[in-house]
């Protein structure tokens, strides 16, 4: 684990981690940043402490020094001027009746561009918007279409289990999840407890899958003849956690009692083979569509097709 400090850019925005760099940094106190978009002025939200390394950036980015004053003023004034740049479009969206929800507007740290985040089911025809955002801003215009999963990374918020969004948190990239991994993992079926605030299969379903298919590897599966001390029987439930079997014993016609697994001797039925990609496995519905990406110098090529 290394030591990391915790700092916000936007007002209850998600956290991201820089390295102190022997600053003397507390919660509450501003900071100039070394970002990705070049240094920015955020607050820090918890004091520095040993981070593992999986929610860690990589690169760690330094932090360059206290915020002054005059930085401050202007972290408010972005921050103010993000919301004011977000009515505005909200506004010619509406004008232009477009099916598109806007989910964030940035700045450039040399405001030489805006770039605004929205979400829609398909494909936007928003060369007026553009054009009329060009000609409100008067400088370059960027319109990014992401998709649900990368809104609610973008947005973060409150999962399920309680936790921050592991998108938001710790999560370089969306790995592809499926309904056969809640199966594999005996879980309900139900959307609304499988699925996470963005409407997607919760990510966190892919963490222990390899685990699963390894241990129901190696147990008897469902239907298959055993032999218990008790007799011989038909397995008809299976826990790979606990490694405990339900078995129906031949002989008797009460209810199915409970072995582990190494009580137990395979006979016939066949084992449950190693996991393989599957032909009903539907990894459509759990991608987010390519982002669309136009500009206001793309709206010349947009009259020219026309």
């Amino acid at each position: 684990m290394k030591q990391a400090i915790a700092v916000r850019f936007e007002e209850n925005g998600k956290e991201t981690y820089f390295d102190p760099a022997g600053l003397d940094a507390h919660a509450g106190d501003y900071v100039m940043a070394d970002t990705e978009h070049g240094p920015a002025c955020g607050q820090v939200a918890r004091d520095p402490q040993p981070t593992p390394d999986y929610l860690l950036p990589n690169p760690l980015r330094p932090l360059l020094r206290m915020a002054d004053s005059v930085d401050i003023r202007r972290m408010h004034q972005r921050q103010n001027e993000d919301k004011k740049a977000w009515r505005i479009c909200r506004e010619c969206i509406d004008r232009h009746g477009l099916e598109m929800k806007l989910v964030k507007v940035e700045y450039a740290p040399d405001h030489s561009k805006v770039t605004f985040y929205f979400t829609a089911d398909g494909r936007v025809d928003f060369r007026e918007l553009v054009k009329d955002l060009a000609s409100t801003f008067h400088m370059r215009i960027e319109l990014r279409q992401i998709g649900v999963r990368d809104e609610s990374k973008m947005m973060g918020g409150i999962g399920l289990c309680g936790q921050t969004f592991c998108c938001s948190r710790f999560l370089r990239d969306f790995q592809p999840v499926s309904i056969r991994m809640a199966k594999e993992q005996g879980l309900s079926l139900n959307p609304t407890k499988i699925s996470g605030c963005c409407g997607r299969l919760m990510c966190c379903l892919g963490y222990e899958q390899s685990a699963y298919e390894y241990l129901n590897s190696i147990l008897p599966m469902v239907g298959s003849t055993v032999r218990t001390p008790d007799g011989t029987g038909t397995v008809v439930e299976t826990n790979p956690i606990s490694g405990y079997l339900r078995v129906r014993l031949v002989s008797e016609a009460l209810a199915p009692k409970y072995y582990k697994a190494s009580q137990c001797q395979y006979i016939s039925g066949g084992k449950r083979a190693p996991r393989r990609p599957d032909p009903d496995d539907d990894y459509s519905g759990m991608r987010d569509p390519a982002p669309v990406v136009a500009s206001a110098d793309d709206t010349a090529d947009f009259d020219a097709e026309e």
